[in-house]
């Protein structure tokens, strides 16, 4: 789905392809709240993968759908669901530092 509706009120060159996907059995709203100027809000569904535009400093809220109500339930920064960032972007370094960093290191066998 494009975003023409919502476009980024930024230069496009900046923004970065994401990917959300609820992993829960309940409706979750995600909102993207933090970027002056823009203001992203999608339901998605159980199972559903939602992929959208944001900026690299862009904070997703996941809302949680209970009866008549939600509960903000997680944030993750966009960053975290940069779907192949390209090499020469300025962020992508940290990107894949965080990532490196993330990994849990091997032991050898026998020690």
């Amino acid at each position: 789905m494009t975003q023409i509706i919502d476009h980024i009120p930024t230069d496009q060159s900046e923004s970065v392809l994401c990917c959300y996907v609820n992993a829960t059995s309940k409706m979750q709203i995600v909102r993207i709240t933090n970027i002056c100027d823009w203001y992203f809000e999608r339901v998605v569904f159980p199972g559903q993968r939602l992929m959208f535009e944001a900026l690299p400093q862009a904070q997703l809220e996941i809302h949680t759908g209970m009866m008549a109500s939600a509960i903000l339930s997680d944030t993750i920064p966009c960053d975290r669901l940069v779907v192949d960032p390209p090499e020469n972007a300025p962020w992508a370094k940290q990107v894949a530092l965080r990532a490196e960093a993330e990994q849990p290191t091997a032991v050898p066998a026998g020690s």
